[in-house]
Parts: C-alpha cells; structure tokens; sequence
C-alpha cells in the first residue's frame, strides 16, 4: 500500500502567493476554495494519464490502495483531471468538433500543500510507496513555501476584450424556445463567447491573482499546461464523492448584484420568487437526479434541498442539492461516465439539448467541461468550469477566451438572456480591463 505523511508549516500562508513563484511552470495548479474550504497546490506530477480509452487510463491512473490520514486533508495527494466539455462524444453517440484542447488531460501528484482557509493552517502531503518516500515528499512540498513570492501585476491586464455581438446571439435564444414550442427539448444552455488578448506584459496567473482578490468563487482554479492555461473563477459543485457519499449543486437561474442593500435584496427576492427560474433549476435537479441514478444504490437519490438562494461577488444563484449512494464497486470513473458533461450546462433532455448546442456554438473545450481531484481511497471533488477563461501562448503573447451561458426554455426573452450573460462576465470583464 502507498504511504502517506503530512506535515504541518510554522504558519499561514495564502494559496495565491505560495503559487506565484511556480505559475509558469506545465502542469503547476491550484484548486482553491479561499477562507471557506480547503485549498491545494501542486507542480511537477509524476505520471500523466496514458493512452487508450480515457475513462480506462483514468481508472489506472487513480490506483488504489493508498494509506488516507483521517486527521488530514479530504484530498492528500493523487489525480487532478481537467474534463473538456468534448468528452461527452466518448459517452454518448454525438459529432462533436474539437479545440486545442485533450478530451481529458489528468496528471498524479505525489507532493501538494494544502491549505485550510477557515484553520488558517497549511499542510503538506507526500505519497510513497516507503514511509521514507512519502516523508520526503512532505518535506519536498514543505520546502515550496521558502520560494519568494513575486507580485501581481497592477495595471490593465487584457489589451482588448469584446463580446461576439449580441444579436446573433439572441437570434440562437429565439431558435431554442422555438425548438422547445415543438416539444424537441425542454430546455438547453446557449452560451456567448468574449475574446481578447492579454498586455504584453501580463500573465494569466495576474488574472488568477485579481479574480482571487475581487470576485472570490469556491471552485476558483489556475492550471498552466505546455502553451496553454486556464483561469477559473467557477461557484459551482459538479460532483463529490465522500464514503461512497455523492453529491451534486446544480446552479440554475440568476440575478445581477445591485450597489445599495434594498436594491441588492429586492433583486434576490426577484429571483426567489420568480417560477421561469425555478422551474429552470427543478428540470436539472430531474436531469441530475436520473444521471446520478444510474450508479447509485436504487431508492438512494434525492433532492434535500430546492432552490436556495447563494450571493456570490458579482451574482445571486439558485443553487439546489442532489445527493446518492454510489454502488458498491463503483468509483468515480463510473460516475462521471454517466453523468458528464453536467446537466446545468447542457439542458433536458441532455443528449439532444447537447445537439442542438453543437448547431449553434463552436466546440467548447474545457468550458462547461469540469476540473476534478480523485483520491486512491475514493474520495473526488469537482467543479463546473462556467466564469472560466482559456488562454493560448502564440507568436504575439496571450490569446483568451471566455464565454458565459443562460439556460434557455420556453418562457426565455432573447435580450434577457443576453443581459444575464453580461451579468455573469462582468466579474472577469472587470479584473481584465481595470486597473487594480
């Protein structure tokens, strides 16, 4: 069995910082949650994920057998998987177009810190197959914290950022509540893309670091892979798996934040009270709830929790819960094969909302796709890769793009729909084209 240790750092430290100096490197990242959950840092992996069928090289990758500290972190070393959206043509029988970007790209770590926001204490994890490897591996990690931090970036950031126009766009929202008129799909998500370039000078960990700053999100991410990154600012779970528990918090339904307290409060009443958005949410939380069951004990799948109300820097949410027992046997390979890509960005019924989304947008890549941790004993978090910007290394510095969606039924206004996708930019719009 793999060995584990853990070591404890003389202080705190912030996530943010402790990455800036290891940024550029491939396959450096950081999964974090801020002051309200565990945060993990990582660089320099010890194996990727091979060839073949990637759900069968993802299983391989993850192992088994290895040694969990009850007393440590949830996640104390293992796989980090980025899931592009594309994944779902190895799942279901669709034509789906490609980026640049893997279906699946999943790395193995033996060597994270881990940072406990609410404890305000950082650990670090080595794995092993000796004690004295994985003792080594602590002590490898522990040292990353001696590095010196470099700062962020002050000035504007992207040298120009524009949205795809908006007319185009609503004319897409008007062809799917007309598809929907015809009973083709209850509901699918359309998104809008923004495209730009960053200053010469800028990085896209300095958007990392800004988003970090102003717009803090619990399911933020910053991985750097050869030429490429990715920046994101993401509020929602996809899925977790804690003793066989499994849960999902699909976030349908939207409002923008407001300047003063009664304005900021009558628009989340507004969204509370409002039945296209609830019934907007409810049609996922039957989506994920049929997905989930499809590896879950029978009779284990339910919704403890409908709609409720979550603020976050830029945006209210209705944010449900969806909870099962996965069967005996089954890991999370076997989870996300059935319910990938996430039900809040596709739409119902998903493979045929997913048709209609390949009519009408460019392939994704890792938007709408999920970034993960899955741990040898079981244990795996996700998030939804929406508030997410993808950037590309050329010629001429840093291309970006980020694209931001609504989820359209019968009900939707095309000029709604468009606002709510500007709503949901405005945190990354800021960050890119302020100064700080």
């Amino acid at each position: 069995m793999t060995r584990v240790a853990i070591l404890a750092a003389p202080g705190w430290r912030d996530p943010v910082e402790a990455l800036s100096p290891f940024a550029d490197e491939p396959h450096a990242l950081l999964l974090h949650s801020g002051e309200d959950g565990w945060s993990y840092l990582m660089r320099r992996p010890a194996a990727l994920l091979g060839a073949g069928d990637p759900f069968d090289a993802l299983t391989a990758l993850i192992g088994s057998g290895v040694a969990h500290d009850p007393a440590g972190p949830p996640f104390q070393g293992g796989v980090v998987g980025l899931a592009s959206y594309e994944l779902g043509a190895r799942i279901e029988p669709l034509d789906l177009g490609r980026t640049g970007w893997p279906d699946l790209h999943a790395a193995s770590y033996g060597a994270i810190l881990a940072f406990d926001g609410p404890g305000r204490r950082v650990l670090a994890v080595g794995r092993g197959d000796t004690q004295a490897e994985a003792d080594a591996q602590a002590t490898h990690a522990l040292s990353w914290l001696d590095a010196q931090p470099r700062p962020a970036a002050a000035g504007r950031l992207a040298a120009r950022f524009e949205a795809d126009p908006g007319g185009p766009y609503e004319a897409a929202v008007a062809e799917v509540t007309a598809r929907i008129a015809a009973g083709e799909i209850f509901q699918a998500n359309i998104a809008r893309a923004w495209r730009g370039a960053l200053e010469a000078e800028a990085t896209p960990f300095d958007l990392f670091a800004r988003l970090a700053t102003t717009s803090r999100a619990p399911f933020s991410a910053y991985l750097r892979l050869p030429g490429k990154a990715l920046v994101s600012n993401s509020p929602e779970r996809y899925l977790s798996v804690t003793g066989g528990e499994v849960v999902s918090q699909p976030i349908k339904g939207t409002r923008p934040r407001a300047a003063t307290v009664a304005q900021d409060a009558a628009l989340a009443a507004q969204l509370l009270a409002s039945p296209k958005d609830r019934a907007e949410n409810l049609m996922i939380v039957d989506l994920m709830r049929n997905d989930l069951s499809r590896v879950c004990v029978p009779g284990s799948v339910t919704a403890p929790e409908l709609c409720a109300l979550k603020s976050f820097a830029n945006v209210h949410h209705l944010v449900s819960t969806v909870r099962g027992r996965l069967n005996p046997g089954a890991g999370a390979t076997d989870l996300l094969r059935a319910a990938f890509p996430p039900g809040s960005i596709t739409g119902a019924p998903k493979v045929q909302a997913m048709k209609v989304i390949a009519g009408l947008e460019p392939p994704r890549g890792p938007y709408c796709g999920s970034l993960f941790w899955a741990g040898a004993d079981g244990s795996f978090d996700s998030s939804v890769l929406i508030r997410t910007v993808l950037l590309e290394q050329g010629e001429g510095g840093w291309a970006l793009e980020a694209r931001a969606g609504a989820g359209i039924v019968a009900d939707s206004e095309p000029a709604s729909e468009r606002r709510e996708t500007e709503d949901k930019m405005a945190a990354i719009a800021s960050a890119l084209t302020e100064a700080s």
